[in-house]
């Protein structure tokens, strides 16, 4: 009777370990054994659960900086509401919000509202410790340290020219570029960001900093500078390294202390490097947790401000930032306007930080869709942003 009772104990034990969700620590290592040293590029191509596996754990692709936690995280009070049955409008349909999540492959999904949290969802596998891709999300965070070096005297102006930081890129397009239309991806110079083609710029170019540089000086001038708006993964590494010609250090280093650190994050991060040792991968890619990504738009919302009432950006920044650029008016410094005062941080295959100053909310998500780029899924996903965001305004 005793050996039975110790059988079924035994198999008792082994069906709750069975049943418990896996933990962070094991998941990496199964996804980092499955992944089974991709190269970095090959992120762009992965489907299914590689892709998956690979957005979850990025930062085992490629060389990356630590970004270190803060040892004072900024809380994040928590007033849930029901909003799994919200509808979403979109070019004469509807979809539910649960279909949505399922349908778009979304690995989680968070929506703040004055500070407190609404809605937290997590799938694919994911939890609230899983850090995930940002992809372009990142050009977003060197648009904000960007001004933290203007607050902090490191850039006297942005009407500098872009040379004058990066004299390396002299006698290219390049000099007839001026730092806020860089910012504005308007330098005027070519460049090709096809995601589905392995041959565009954007697959292509190699993006160690000193290749990168002669890549883009052998690119023509298509149009006067400020006029033209072109999207340019190339051209926010431009700034990130402008950026630390500026300020003498790494972009992760001056992220930890002038943001990461002071406004509370509760994860480390991981920076993608362009190689071995080298400069942070300026238009791509942040390893950081959906939390964290509500905090950066916490930040942003708060125009800078730390909890001790200090601005780390100079006043106005946001407003500026975020205003209709001359070349096209659905873009600011490296945010996405929306033309009804809201703004979005975007990366390919549904990365987002969506931040509404009237209503004060920030909805972040991260996603895995089967392509890198689609306007149909953009505007969908515009259209879910805007639905919670409406639906979190009724009391």
């Amino acid at each position: 009777m005793i050996s039975m009772k110790k059988t079924v104990l035994a198999l008792v034990m082994m069906l709750i370990v069975a049943c418990s969700p896996m933990t962070t620590e094991q998941q990496r290592a199964d996804d980092v054994s499955a992944l089974g040293g991709k190269p970095a590029n090959a992120i762009l191509f992965l489907q299914g659960q590689q892709q998956i596996r690979a957005f979850r754990n990025s930062s085992v692709l490629a060389p990356t900086r630590k970004i270190a936690a803060s040892e004072s995280p900024l809380a994040l009070p928590r007033s849930e509401r029901a909003l799994g049955s919200v509808s979403i409008e979109y070019q004469g349909g509807q979809v539910s919000l649960e279909d949505y999540l399922s349908e778009q492959r979304v690995a989680g999904l968070i929506a703040i509202k004055n500070g407190e949290v609404m809605l937290e969802r997590y799938r694919l596998g994911n939890n609230a410790d899983s850090k995930w891709i940002s992809f372009s999300v990142a050009k977003s965070v060197v648009s904000l340290l960007i001004g933290a070096a203007v607050k902090d005297g490191y850039i006297n102006s942005l009407d500098q020219k872009v040379t004058d930081y990066l004299p390396q890129l002299k006698g290219s397009g390049y000099e007839q570029s001026t730092i806020k239309q860089l910012l504005q991806m308007a330098s005027g110079v070519a460049w090709n960001e096809d995601y589905a083609d392995p041959k565009s710029d954007v697959a292509d170019a190699n993006y160690e900093t000193l290749a990168l540089y002669e890549h883009l000086r052998r690119k023509p001038v298509s149009a006067p500078a400020g006029t033209l708006f072109n999207y340019n993964t190339a051209e926010t590494n431009l700034a990130g390294t402008l950026l630390r010609s500026a300020i003498g250090n790494n972009l992760a280093t001056y992220l930890q202390h002038k943001i990461w650190q002071p406004f509370g994050m509760e994860s480390d991060a991981y920076w993608q490097l362009t190689e071995q040792g080298g400069g942070e991968f300026g238009g791509c890619c942040i390893n950081a947790t959906l939390r964290d990504y509500a905090r950066i738009g916490l930040f942003a919302l708060g125009e800078g401000r730390l909890a001790d009432g200090s601005s780390v950006l100079p006043a106005n920044w946001m407003s500026e930032s975020t205003s209709p650029s001359p070349a096209f008016n659905g873009y600011g410094y490296f945010w996405w306007l929306e033309g009804d005062g809201s703004y979005q941080a975007s990366g390919i295959f549904g990365q987002g930080i969506y931040i509404n100053p009237a209503t004060s909310t920030v909805i972040a998500i991260h996603s895995a869709w089967p392509e890198a780029d689609s306007e149909q899924r953009w505007g969908l996903l515009t259209s879910v942003f805007k639905a919670i965001d409406a639906a979190m305004d009724i009391d």
